[in-house]
Protein backbone atom coordinates (compact mmCIF):
# COMPACT_ATOMS: atom_id res chain seq x y z
CA UNK A 1 0.00 0.00 0.00
CA UNK A 2 1.77 3.01 -1.27
CA UNK A 3 -0.05 6.47 1.20
CA UNK A 4 0.93 9.79 0.42
CA UNK A 5 -0.15 13.54 1.75
CA UNK A 6 -3.25 15.21 -0.32
CA UNK A 7 -2.61 18.22 -1.39
CA UNK A 8 -3.10 20.99 1.57
CA UNK A 9 -5.61 23.28 -0.44
CA UNK A 10 -7.50 20.20 -1.17
CA UNK A 11 -7.90 18.70 2.37
CA UNK A 12 -5.15 19.15 4.92
CA UNK A 13 -4.18 17.03 6.96
CA UNK A 14 -5.77 13.89 4.86
CA UNK A 15 -4.04 10.79 3.71
CA UNK A 16 -5.15 8.98 0.97
CA UNK A 17 -4.24 5.23 0.36
CA UNK A 18 -4.27 3.28 -3.21
CA UNK A 19 -2.65 0.24 -4.47
CA UNK A 20 -2.00 -3.04 -3.71
CA UNK A 21 -0.90 -5.27 -0.39
CA UNK A 22 0.22 -8.76 -0.29
CA UNK A 23 -2.81 -10.08 2.45
CA UNK A 24 -3.74 -13.61 3.73
CA UNK A 25 -4.20 -15.31 0.09
CA UNK A 26 -1.79 -12.96 -1.99
CA UNK A 27 -2.13 -9.77 -4.11
CA UNK A 28 -5.36 -8.14 -2.93
CA UNK A 29 -6.51 -5.30 -5.43
CA UNK A 30 -8.73 -3.13 -5.10
CA UNK A 31 -10.27 0.50 -8.01
CA UNK A 32 -11.10 3.60 -5.74
CA UNK A 33 -9.13 5.84 -2.99
CA UNK A 34 -9.63 5.92 0.70
CA UNK A 35 -9.15 8.64 2.53
CA UNK A 36 -7.76 8.91 6.32
CA UNK A 37 -9.29 11.56 8.23
CA UNK A 38 -10.25 12.83 11.28
CA UNK A 39 -14.20 11.68 12.79
CA UNK A 40 -16.46 14.51 12.74
CA UNK A 41 -20.26 14.70 14.20
CA UNK A 42 -22.00 14.17 10.51
CA UNK A 43 -20.23 10.43 10.53
CA UNK A 44 -21.72 9.17 13.22
CA UNK A 45 -24.28 6.69 11.56
CA UNK A 46 -21.75 5.29 9.48
CA UNK A 47 -19.93 4.68 12.32
CA UNK A 48 -22.00 3.28 14.21
CA UNK A 49 -22.96 0.95 10.84
CA UNK A 50 -19.61 0.22 10.75
CA UNK A 51 -19.03 -0.86 13.64
CA UNK A 52 -21.86 -3.11 14.03
CA UNK A 53 -20.81 -4.88 10.97
CA UNK A 54 -17.52 -5.68 12.04
CA UNK A 55 -18.58 -7.30 15.17
CA UNK A 56 -20.93 -9.55 14.03
CA UNK A 57 -18.65 -12.70 13.44
CA UNK A 58 -16.44 -11.74 16.57
CA UNK A 59 -16.84 -12.42 20.05
CA UNK A 60 -17.95 -9.05 20.61
CA UNK A 61 -21.50 -10.20 18.36
CA UNK A 62 -24.33 -8.77 20.79
CA UNK A 63 -22.00 -6.27 21.72
CA UNK A 64 -23.80 -3.14 20.00
CA UNK A 65 -23.88 0.26 20.28
CA UNK A 66 -26.81 3.10 19.10
CA UNK A 67 -24.51 6.14 19.50
CA UNK A 68 -20.86 6.90 19.14
CA UNK A 69 -19.03 7.18 22.64
CA UNK A 70 -18.04 9.80 24.08
CA UNK A 71 -15.01 10.12 26.37
CA UNK A 72 -14.03 12.21 29.32
CA UNK A 73 -10.37 12.92 28.60
CA UNK A 74 -8.87 13.67 24.97
CA UNK A 75 -9.08 11.05 21.90
CA UNK A 76 -7.97 10.17 18.91
CA UNK A 77 -10.94 9.89 16.77
CA UNK A 78 -10.08 8.82 12.90
CA UNK A 79 -11.75 6.95 10.10
CA UNK A 80 -11.37 5.31 6.73
CA UNK A 81 -13.37 6.58 3.54
CA UNK A 82 -14.08 5.64 0.61
CA UNK A 83 -16.93 6.30 -1.96
CA UNK A 84 -18.37 8.56 0.89
CA UNK A 85 -18.99 5.42 3.01
CA UNK A 86 -16.73 4.64 6.36
CA UNK A 87 -15.31 1.51 5.70
CA UNK A 88 -12.88 1.57 8.81
CA UNK A 89 -12.49 3.75 12.44
CA UNK A 90 -10.16 3.80 15.38
CA UNK A 91 -10.72 5.73 18.96
CA UNK A 92 -8.05 6.43 21.29
CA UNK A 93 -8.58 8.03 24.65
CA UNK A 94 -5.40 9.17 25.62
CA UNK A 95 -4.07 10.38 29.19
CA UNK A 96 -2.96 14.28 30.24
CA UNK A 97 -2.17 12.85 33.39
CA UNK A 98 -0.85 9.66 34.28
CA UNK A 99 -2.96 6.21 34.99
CA UNK A 100 -6.40 8.04 34.23
CA UNK A 101 -6.88 6.12 31.29
CA UNK A 102 -4.76 3.23 30.95
CA UNK A 103 -4.67 0.26 33.17
CA UNK A 104 -0.84 0.09 33.80
CA UNK A 105 2.58 1.38 32.68
CA UNK A 106 4.10 4.53 33.17
CA UNK A 107 3.74 7.77 31.74
CA UNK A 108 0.87 9.25 29.24
CA UNK A 109 -0.57 5.97 27.54
CA UNK A 110 -3.79 5.72 25.01
CA UNK A 111 -6.21 3.21 25.09
CA UNK A 112 -8.01 1.65 21.83
CA UNK A 113 -11.87 1.72 22.53
CA UNK A 114 -12.79 1.20 19.04
CA UNK A 115 -11.11 -0.54 16.10
CA UNK A 116 -13.05 -1.80 13.46
CA UNK A 117 -13.13 -2.46 9.50
CA UNK A 118 -16.19 -2.79 7.44
CA UNK A 119 -16.53 -6.76 6.63
CA UNK A 120 -16.57 -5.93 2.68
CA UNK A 121 -13.20 -4.05 3.16
CA UNK A 122 -11.29 -6.26 5.24
CA UNK A 123 -7.48 -7.93 4.09
CA UNK A 124 -6.74 -4.59 2.49
CA UNK A 125 -4.70 -3.03 5.37
CA UNK A 126 -7.50 -0.40 6.48
CA UNK A 127 -6.76 -1.67 10.16
CA UNK A 128 -3.18 -1.18 9.96
CA UNK A 129 -3.52 1.99 7.73
CA UNK A 130 -6.00 3.35 10.85
CA UNK A 131 -2.94 2.63 13.80
CA UNK A 132 -0.53 3.85 11.81
CA UNK A 133 -1.56 7.33 11.50
CA UNK A 134 -2.82 7.16 14.83
CA UNK A 135 0.32 6.45 16.39
CA UNK A 136 1.88 9.70 14.65
CA UNK A 137 -0.47 11.67 16.10
CA UNK A 138 -0.17 9.93 19.60
CA UNK A 139 3.61 10.33 19.89
CA UNK A 140 3.01 14.15 18.87
CA UNK A 141 0.58 14.06 21.89
CA UNK A 142 3.54 12.86 23.84
CA UNK A 143 2.21 9.35 24.37
CA UNK A 144 4.56 6.61 24.98
CA UNK A 145 2.37 3.51 24.36
CA UNK A 146 -0.91 2.06 23.34
CA UNK A 147 -3.27 0.06 25.54
CA UNK A 148 -5.98 -2.20 23.79
CA UNK A 149 -8.16 -4.77 25.48
CA UNK A 150 -9.97 -7.46 22.89
CA UNK A 151 -11.42 -10.95 23.29
CA UNK A 152 -10.28 -14.65 22.10
CA UNK A 153 -10.94 -14.07 18.56
CA UNK A 154 -7.51 -15.33 17.23
CA UNK A 155 -7.26 -13.72 14.25
CA UNK A 156 -7.64 -10.49 16.09
CA UNK A 157 -5.65 -11.16 18.85
CA UNK A 158 -3.04 -12.35 15.61
CA UNK A 159 -3.50 -8.84 14.36
CA UNK A 160 -2.56 -7.18 17.06
CA UNK A 161 0.76 -9.22 17.29
CA UNK A 162 1.61 -8.62 13.85
CA UNK A 163 1.00 -5.00 14.58
CA UNK A 164 4.32 -5.34 17.27
CA UNK A 165 1.59 -5.42 20.48
CA UNK A 166 2.53 -7.64 22.74
CA UNK A 167 -0.09 -9.20 25.02
CA UNK A 168 0.19 -8.75 29.06
CA UNK A 169 -2.50 -9.39 31.24
CA UNK A 170 -5.73 -11.17 30.81
CA UNK A 171 -9.11 -12.03 32.45
CA UNK A 172 -12.61 -13.52 32.12
CA UNK A 173 -15.87 -12.15 30.70
CA UNK A 174 -18.33 -14.20 31.84
CA UNK A 175 -21.89 -14.59 31.04
CA UNK A 176 -23.80 -16.11 33.30
CA UNK A 177 -27.25 -17.29 31.93
CA UNK A 178 -30.56 -19.53 32.39
CA UNK A 179 -31.14 -21.18 36.26
CA UNK A 180 -28.66 -23.94 36.32
CA UNK A 181 -25.94 -21.46 35.93
CA UNK A 182 -27.37 -19.06 37.57
CA UNK A 183 -28.30 -21.12 40.86
CA UNK A 184 -25.89 -20.96 43.31
CA UNK A 185 -24.09 -17.93 41.63
CA UNK A 186 -26.59 -14.82 41.72
CA UNK A 187 -29.74 -14.26 44.30
CA UNK A 188 -31.87 -11.46 44.47
CA UNK A 189 -32.08 -9.69 47.75
CA UNK A 190 -35.65 -7.87 46.17
CA UNK A 191 -38.56 -9.89 46.28
CA UNK A 192 -40.61 -10.79 43.27
CA UNK A 193 -37.11 -10.15 40.84
CA UNK A 194 -35.59 -13.12 39.39
CA UNK A 195 -32.27 -12.68 37.35
CA UNK A 196 -32.48 -14.95 33.94
CA UNK A 197 -29.39 -13.47 32.83
CA UNK A 198 -25.81 -12.03 33.82
CA UNK A 199 -22.59 -10.84 32.93
CA UNK A 200 -19.61 -10.23 34.99
CA UNK A 201 -15.80 -10.21 35.17
CA UNK A 202 -13.48 -12.99 37.02
CA UNK A 203 -10.23 -11.97 38.05
CA UNK A 204 -9.30 -15.29 39.82
CA UNK A 205 -6.40 -17.74 38.90
CA UNK A 206 -8.44 -20.80 38.36
CA UNK A 207 -9.85 -19.67 34.81
CA UNK A 208 -10.50 -23.53 33.38
CA UNK A 209 -12.68 -24.18 36.44
CA UNK A 210 -14.80 -21.05 35.31
CA UNK A 211 -14.73 -21.89 31.70
CA UNK A 212 -15.78 -25.70 32.64
CA UNK A 213 -19.07 -24.17 35.07
CA UNK A 214 -20.77 -21.31 32.38
CA UNK A 215 -21.09 -22.07 28.49
CA UNK A 216 -19.66 -18.80 27.27
CA UNK A 217 -16.76 -17.63 29.08
CA UNK A 218 -14.44 -15.07 26.65
CA UNK A 219 -10.67 -14.56 27.36
CA UNK A 220 -10.35 -10.83 27.26
CA UNK A 221 -6.70 -10.12 26.49
CA UNK A 222 -4.73 -6.99 27.36
CA UNK A 223 -2.24 -6.07 24.33
CA UNK A 224 0.12 -3.22 24.69
CA UNK A 225 2.40 -1.25 22.32
CA UNK A 226 5.50 0.73 23.27
CA UNK A 227 6.48 3.24 21.36
CA UNK A 228 10.63 3.34 20.33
Amino acid sequence: MVLEKVEAARKPGVLRAYGTEKGRNGINEWEGNMDIRAYNQEDEMEWVHCRVLSFLDTAYYDNVLREKEKYVNPAIELVAVEDHQVIGLIDIEYEVEERTVCSRGQGLGGMIWHIAVHPDHRRRGVGSQLLSEAEKIAKEKGLNRLEAWTRDDEWVNNWYRNNQFSKVDSYLHVYIDGEAELNGVIKSELSDLYPVQTFAHYVGKDKEKIKKRFKRVHECNCFEKEFE
